[in-house]
């Protein structure tokens, strides 16, 4: 299969450098069942003085959990086991043996691109292909598990900002029924 032969690859060029596989573990510990990223969503929320701000990092943690949520039914949908092909290294333990798509990637995308709405800043955004390209070099999901889930997790941003931030502007009565 040729995305098992990407995922080899990946983890010969990048799993073998120093420091990468502890880094790539500690990514999986914040990013297991979106956790870190309900923390920094509610270190955001507290210490942030301006209230339309608050309501931005509450989007974002709603943005994670519901991407996290979708990710979760459509992995017990789709029912696709995780990598287990020799010569594919098994670097941390994960909670299900389904693999797509990526919960991990879904509510990464999810809170990074909240996090880069939050700010008006792009830099953000570099942690989705981290957060993706972690997930292969330990070897638990393939290319299209990571590639779908930051899909997901980005219309799940964009959707969660669009129905609570940007739903600020009063409604104006239609006078014309």
């Amino acid at each position: 299969m040729g995305e098992t032969r990407i995922l080899m690859e990946l983890q010969r060029a990048l799993g073998t450098k120093p420091g990468v596989l502890p880094a790539a573990r500690g990514l999986s510990h914040f990013g297991e069942h979106a956790l870190g990223w309900f923390a920094l969503s509610g270190l955001g929320w507290v210490t942030e003085k301006q209230q339309a701000k608050k309501r931005e990092w509450l989007a974002m943690g709603v943005s994670a959990f519901s991407a996290h949520a979708a990710s979760v039914i459509l992995k017990r949908v789709v029912r696709r086991p995780r990598p287990h092909a020799r010569g594919v290294q098994i670097g941390v333990a994960t909670p299900s043996k389904l693999s797509f798509p990526s919960s991990h990637a879904t509510s990464s995308t999810a809170a990074l691109v909240s996090l880069s709405d939050i700010t008006g800043n792009p830099a953000p955004l570099v942690g989705v292909p981290v957060m993706a390209l972690s997930r292969m070099v330990l070897g638990v999901h393939y290319p299209s598990d990571v590639a779908v889930g930051s899909v997901i997790g980005w219309a799940t941003a964009k959707a969660t900002r669009r129905m609570t931030v940007n739903n600020d502007e009063p409604q104006q009565p239609n006078l014309n029924n």
